[in-house]
């Protein structure tokens, strides 16, 4: 996997061309295998093909609408908008969109106590762990990949059209890439690395 690792990159162009069920499945299946918090394995994966993927974007953009024109969950974040609304043209090319949920979630909206709200991280650890193999088997199968957080510029939007109880994490667009990126830039080691003996 250290090809993959230094190799994946965030794809924001896809051909049109399907892919495969049985990839899709072996893509989720490597998710599924994540090491998870006290083995919850909390996730649930909704995957997005077709007329739904329609229907997930103009959800998505009513979401963004009322960003801009309404009540907005992130009033802080504007300067971020065309960012999202760039996101929901790279979801319309990507054959394929795979929603993450925590199954166990309580929601971004609830009060919780401190110890619900470190079972809550320990569950987005584990459920990110699982976007990570993703992201990783879909490299070494040729398919391009993008974690997508955007989904909170149309939270509401999205987890009433999904209709799922749980809490709505990320959501990853797949497809064969048509583009192949350079790495972005990294913080270099001795900036992010600490030693200890």
């Amino acid at each position: 996997m250290i090809r993959e690792i230094d190799e994946r990159r965030s794809i924001r162009k896809f051909l049109s061309k399907p892919l495969p069920e049985s990839e899709i499945r072996e893509i989720i299946a490597s998710g599924i295998k994540a090491p998870s918090s006290k083995n919850r394995q909390p996730w649930r994966f909704i995957v997005i093909t077709g007329r739904s993927k329609k229907e997930m974007l103009e959800a998505f953009r009513r979401g963004i609408y009322r960003e801009e024109h309404g009540e907005a969950l992130l009033p802080e974040s504007k300067k971020h908008m065309a960012a999202a609304k760039y996101t929901v043209e790279i979801l319309e090319q990507a054959p394929v969109v795979i929603f993450a949920v925590n199954s166990l979630g309580q929601g971004i909206f609830k009060d919780m106590t401190k110890e619900e709200k470190i079972y809550e991280i320990c569950n987005i650890q584990s459920i990110s762990a699982a976007i990570q193999n993703m992201l990783l088997a879909a490299e070494e199968k040729g398919i391009g990949s993008l974690w997508v957080c955007d989904i909170y510029f149309a939270y509401k939007e999205l987890c009433e059209w999904l209709g799922d109880e749980g809490e709505l994490i990320a959501a990853v667009a797949l497809g064969y890439p048509d583009e192949a990126p350079s790495q972005r830039p990294r913080k270099k080691f001795d900036e992010v690395v600490q030693w200890r003996d």
